[in-house]
């Protein structure tokens, strides 16, 4: 997919692709270093040169970014002595020697820009000012030691260090936030750079679905530029997947799709694509007079100032921005009246026409759809669908690798080798005891400090605790069912992603605290101090069921009823790809919680948890205006986090692919679908005051006051096959749901039929030749359009 992403970006008006290095992704033993398929670091550079484009290398090698470990080998941990990020011989020792096998790698393919390549800026460490009070005198030496250690590299470009206010010169302190317009780094020599301006945020398993208004996006970078800046970059641009077991957290989501401009699936998402696309047009239309000139600040109004930019040799642009987070704004600039719409920026490349205006959105949406289909399988003869089921048992399989008298921390344990962690352990039952007799239940009450477990009685799934994004520890409270005699408890234990940043957050654990029961004769029994057997990992992955195959010995059944609602069970189907060329999803909504895999490349961890936020924790609209936190604009509260899982095309063969799931506790596989992500129509809603920089992309470099328009496009091989709705005047609604106003040119349809009909991309215009000029008096007019992509 990179080829085509980063094309989709140089498309969207982007210069240069910012990347992390992932240390545990590359370094998998020490001194063991891995550049294959997705870790091809050096081919990914290529690529970004190929494309005419630049890049910024973020070595870190701490990186965060909500990644398993904040990608620092779980290893390094158990190296004697060894404290992450502090001035400790261990790791800097070890943070060297990977710096300095990445730095040469890029020098032997002449890939920095002192030597000819794309890589303009190198970053060491990674919002490390937040955490160096923490480790008081060591912080400090280890901030300077990371950053003369990064210098001594010798690379030829500068070095950044984000949210570090005391980074010693050469390195240049950037800024990370949602807004960077005020940032001003320690030393006045030292250009002004955003490394992260965060267009959306991440998701947590069972937290809500955040979003940030194109409109706020394009506000916070049109007054950085306006404010001097230099360098602004999106953290993310496109987010992708975290595939396999590498999202950390804990409970960071298969998908890290970030609401971002470029989707998780590799598609521009409108309008913040092309809403951003339009302001990168008009800020390089400032480029010049920006680089060359020098800037004065004019004060228009209460809220409203002007950033003039000037040169020797005439040349003017200006930037107008309306702070004023509730109240538009007409002011006098330069003996012109302008309008400005609360919280926007307007930018005149020549000091007279606005040719952009971060609250006006021109740009098209499009209508996406995730059309289903179900699985097929190949084989002609078959009339159903089949599926290989394997169901294990609860608790410990073969041998136990040890057992202990009470709890041992999961994180220790494991190694991050696998997400689970059996612990076992058995209880006598009198036949004397009261609710054996009443019918009642005793019950069985966990602590925990995370991250989740799947709780089992003699074999019988009991239910699941879990703790969630913004707190791992949880209390787990449930009936069980217990016999007259010997009985089985076995919990499941499991981590969700290990955490990816803090103040020591190595030394973080994870597991019980105390497990009782509560309901006997004698009141509560504490299983606490028992004598517990511990098995690393659930038998399927030592059998390697997740590659398919596994072990020849394994005995599949083969059915077309597979078990519903069974805990602990393998699924594997032969499937075909899906038809078409479009981005594929999985629908996991009807499983319950487990992880998948297709061909045996690890699609991931799934989790069909809905949000634990009520109606009244979203929004139906989103108001741009104002500061934007990451839960100001959530939607889906109550709903699944995630219910599709990316799979990408290349994994796929025509035929003979083997999809394996491994369900924890229970769903229906039956349910199971792929889905094809299809772009199915295209909206626009443009008014009459609305600036058109848009067309100057089609070659003319001028500015001008171009008529507005609105512009459908149709992607891939498709076209505008017919217009759903079309209405000049004003008409009312958001696309999907376009209603006639009070006022409607009747040509409406008619004019963007003629325009638009049969083609991949068309153009309307707002012009008196197109619709009647003596509409609506009095009355602000736009023109909106759904159109259908076939």
């Amino acid at each position: 997919m990179w080829p085509s992403l980063v094309q989709t970006a140089k498309e969207g008006g982007i210069d240069v692709i910012e990347t992390y290095v992932f240390w545990n992704g590359h370094e998998l033993s020490p001194g063991n270093y891995y550049f294959g398929g997705r870790f091809d670091l050096v081919k990914f550079v290529k690529i970004v040169q190929q494309a005419g484009m630049y890049l910024i290398l973020r070595i870190g090698p701490v990186v965060a970014a909500e990644w398993n470990y904040g990608g620092v080998p779980v290893w390094l941990h158990y190296i004697p002595g060894t404290v992450f990020r502090t001035y400790n011989q261990p790791f800097m020792f070890h943070m060297q020697n990977f710096t300095t096998y990445i730095v040469n790698l890029m020098k032997q393919e002449k890939l920095f820009a002192s030597q000819g390549g794309p890589i303009i800026l190198s970053q060491i460490e990674n919002e490390y000012g937040y955490y160096e009070p923490f480790y008081k005198e060591g912080g400090k030496k280890y901030a300077q030691w990371a950053a003369n250690m990064a210098v001594a590299q010798n690379t030829g470009v500068p070095w950044i260090m984000c949210q570090q206010w005391d980074a010693p010169d050469p390195v240049i302190d950037t800024c990370n936030s949602f807004y960077c317009d005020q940032f001003k780094p320690t030393s006045p020599n030292r250009p002004k750079i955003w490394t992260e301006n965060w267009p959306g945020w991440f998701k947590t398993f069972g937290g809500r679905n955040p979003h940030r208004p194109a409109e706020d996006v394009a506000y916070s970078v049109a007054r950085f530029f306006q404010k001097g800046g230099s360098v602004q970059n999106y953290y993310m641009y496109h987010g992708g997947t975290n595939f396999g077991r590498t999202a950390g957290g804990p409970f960071i989501t298969t998908s890290y799709d970030y609401d971002a401009p470029v989707d998780e699936y590799g598609l521009p998402r409108f309008p913040k694509w092309g809403h951003l696309k339009d302001l990168h047009k008009a800020i390089k239309l400032c480029e010049s007079v920006l680089l060359n000139g020098k800037s004065v600040n004019v004060t228009l109004g209460p809220s409203v100032e002007a950033d003039v930019y000037t040169d020797e040799s005439g040349a003017c642009a200006a930037f107008i921005a309306n702070v004023d987070d509730k109240n538009d704004m007409t002011v006098e600039f330069r003996n012109t009246s302008y309008h400005l719409p609360a919280w926007s920026v307007s930018i005149l490349p020549d000091c007279k026409n606005v040719v952009f205006n971060t609250a006006k959105v021109s740009s098209q949406t499009h209508v996406v759809s995730m059309v289903d289909e179900n699985l097929r399988q190949s084989d002609k003869g078959a009339t159903t669908f089949k599926w290989d089921v394997l169901k294990e048992n609860a608790g410990i399989w073969g041998e136990e690798d040890f057992v202990k008298t009470g709890f041992v921390d999961l994180i220790n344990t494991t190694k991050d080798t696998t997400d689970y962690l059996w612990h076992t352990t058995s209880i006598f039952v009198a036949e004397n005891e009261g609710f054996l007799k009443d019918g009642s239940k005793p019950v069985l009450l966990i602590n925990s400090t995370g991250h989740a477990l799947h709780a089992f009685v003699n074999q019988e799934y009991q239910g699941t605790g879990t703790g969630n994004g913004t707190h791992s520890p949880f209390f787990f409270k449930n009936p069980i069912p217990l016999r007259a005699g010997k009985n089985e408890i076995a919990l499941l234990c499991l981590t969700v992603g290990l955490p990816t940043a803090g103040p020591y957050y190595e030394f973080v654990g994870a597991g019980l605290i105390s497990v009782k029961i509560k309901g006997f004769n004698n009141g509560t029994v504490d299983l606490s101090s028992n004598a517990w057997s511990y098995k690393i990992g659930v038998q399927g992955e030592h059998l390697k069921l997740n590659q398919g195959d596994g072990s020849s010995n394994v005995k599949w059944t083969t059915t077309s009823e597979p078990p519903k609602g069974q805990a602990l069970t393998w699924y594997k189907a032969v499937v075909d790809a899906p038809s078409g060329d479009e981005p594929i999803g999985l629908d996991m909504l009807h499983m319950g919680k487990g992880l998948a895999w297709l061909n045996g490349e690890e699609i991931g961890r799934y989790w069909s948890r809905n949000s634990e936020f009520t109606e009244k924790d979203c929004v139906q609209e989103c108001d741009y205006r104002g500061k934007f936190l990451p839960d100001k604009c959530d939607t889906d509260c109550g709903k699944p986090t995630q219910k599709w899982y990316h799979v990408p095309r290349s994994w796929f063969k025509p035929s003979g692919n083997v999809l394996v799931i491994f369900e924890e506790k229970g769903g229906d596989p039956t349910k199971i679908k792929f889905l094809r992500r299809r772009v199915t129509g295209a909206c626009a809603n443009v008014a009459e005051d609305y600036p058109s920089i848009g067309l100057d992309s089609q070659g003319e470099d001028k500015i001008n006051k171009n008529t507005p328009f609105a512009r459908l496009t149709c992607p891939g091989n498709t076209m505008i096959s017919s217009v759903k709705f079309a209405s000049f005047g004003t008409p009312t609604g958001k696309c999907g749901s376009y209603l006639l106003g009070n006022c409607h040119d009747p040509n409406s349809s008619t004019v963007v039929e003629k325009a638009c009909l049969n083609k991949k991309d068309c153009v309307i215009k707002l012009s008196e030749e197109n619709f009647k000029n003596n509409l609506c008096p009095g009355s602000s007019r736009k023109l909106a359009v759904e159109a259908i992509c076939s």
